[in-house]
């Protein structure tokens, strides 16, 4: 089951703000989210009901599985240390 990725206007902006290779490093990553939205290494988030993270190098991407709409919602794309500040 291949699920649709949805890539709101705010974490557009958010990877663009990053540098080239590193954006391209995330999106390879975000990509496969669409055949396996649960990968090796994934993190469910405690206190979240759909809500998991991903580590690529020092950014992590957090995003909701939805399973019944076979959606992946990206919530953020940032640095470690600024990624679970509201």
């Amino acid at each position: 089951m291949t699920y649709t990725i949805i890539i709101p206007k705010s974490v557009q902006k958010q990877l663009d703000s990053l540098s080239d290779i590193i954006r391209n490093r995330i999106l390879e990553e975000v990509v496969q989210l669409a055949e396996d939205p649960r990968p090796p290494g994934v993190v469910k988030l405690r206190g979240y009901d759909c809500e998991y993270r991903i580590r690529i190098g020092d950014y992590r991407v957090r995003y909701e599985i939805s399973d019944q709409d076979s959606v992946v919602i990206l919530l953020h794309c940032k640095h470690r240390k600024d990624v679970y500040r509201s």
